[in-house]
């Protein structure tokens, strides 16, 4: 909507579909985030003519449009949503984008994440993908191991010519530099290391489709070792910090440092690059897996979930990664719920945000329930 002749679209359409079906408004729902122009609207309206405003969290908008198309009815028990894209606004102000939701359509509890690594720039990490190579090398390797080990690789010699006296003290001081724990921008980071649209993008999310693009499909279907296997890149799932004071630790979160260190290693072996791209999706599917089992089996067995996963977010238009987590997770005996009519990406939100509107009118509230560890 940031298009000025989109955004004219889309007040035009609202518009339109209230007269050709002459409704009228009861409650509008929005996205949290205060900066998207459809917030904004809906914000202007809602205080002009005093009708109630309900604001949903960006992801948990993505699980309940999963929910909604698959007819899950209310009052099932909560499933495990899996929602992966860019970027969204989380619970605690910081920008989401890898997350496992324990959720119904009136609440949600964050059970798990991907590593927060910042967005180097802001906005601008969403078309320059070196920025986001460049944040999660400094993250996990930090630049002197990086310089030491990896000098010869075309890669470094590339991030080493950005000026990076200022991108490390924007990183150091925080500024324009937001964590995001967002799968769309991991993806951004390995495409951009393997030299795809490393310098800019065209439209949010192109490194990714070609990163998919590029994949050997001959290595999905080589067989692979319960562990160790050359053919995936390996991720761990250790838990964040627990929070100042707390008793327990944080929330387990996947961990990219050895699938980056595997990925520097095929780059000095020289490994077509195809063979890398097929290795990150099997790896990434694998830990998506895993982490599902550690989240959910125990809730299952307790009687406080239902063992079914929904899988959602613009990350899951992957077909590759979708097949492969839809593996991953009926090995480990879930069922598995996926968009088929309705866009996994934000054209989906509002189906989501619709039935957690509903849910809300019918009795109880849209709510964050407390994070927890596994």
């Amino acid at each position: 909507l940031e298009d000025a002749a989109t955004y004219d679209e889309y007040v035009r359409s609202l518009a339109l579909h209230q007269e050709l079906f002459e409704h009228r408004t009861a409650v509008r729902v929005a996205d949290r985030h205060p900066e998207y122009l459809s917030t904004k609207l809906a914000r202007e309206r809602s205080e002009a003519d005093g009708l109630p405003l309900l604001e949903v969290q960006h992801h948990h908008a993505h699980v309940a449009s999963c929910l909604a198309e698959n007819g899950v009815p209310l009052g099932t028990r909560p499933i495990l949503g899996i929602s992966l894209d860019g970027l969204g606004l989380g619970d605690d102000g910081t920008i989401w984008g890898g997350e496992f939701l324990i959720a119904d359509y009136r609440a949600y509890q964050r059970v798990g994440t991907f590593k927060p690594v910042a967005m180097l720039g802001g906005a601008q990490a969403v078309y320059e993908p070196w920025r986001n190579t460049y944040a999660h090398l400094v993250a996990e390797l930090g630049w002197p191991r990086f310089a030491m080990n990896f000098a010869g690789l075309d890669l470094f010699r590339f991030l080493d010519a950005k000026p990076r006296a200022t991108l490390d003290r924007m990183l150091a001081q925080g500024v324009n530099s937001p964590l995001a724990s967002s799968c769309g921008r991991l993806f951004d980071a390995v495409a951009a290391a393997l030299d795809l649209c490393r310098e800019r993008v065209g439209f949010e999310g192109q490194a990714a489709m070609e990163l998919e693009a590029l994949v050997d499909p001959r290595i999905l279907d080589e067989p692979l070792a319960e562990e160790g296997s050359d053919q995936l890149y390996p991720f761990a799932v250790p838990l964040l910090p627990g929070k100042e004071g707390a008793a327990s630790p944080g929330l387990p979160y996947v961990e990219p440092l050895a699938a980056w260190q595997a990925i520097l290693g095929d780059l000095i072996l020289g490994t077509p690059k195809p063979v890398m791209a097929a290795r990150f999706h099997r790896g990434l599917a694998r830990v998506l897996g895993r982490m599902a089992a550690k989240v959910l089996s125990p809730r299952v067995e307790a009687g406080e979930a239902d063992p079914r996963v929904a899988l959602s977010g613009g990350c899951f238009q992957n077909r590759i990664l979708l097949e492969l987590t839809l593996r991953e997770l009926e090995a480990n005996g879930f069922e598995v719920l996926t968009h088929a009519s309705i866009p996994a990406n934000d054209g989906g939100l509002s189906l989501g945000q619709a039935a957690i509107a509903a849910a809300s009118m019918m009795g109880g509230t849209s709510q964050r329930r407390e994070e927890s560890c596994a």
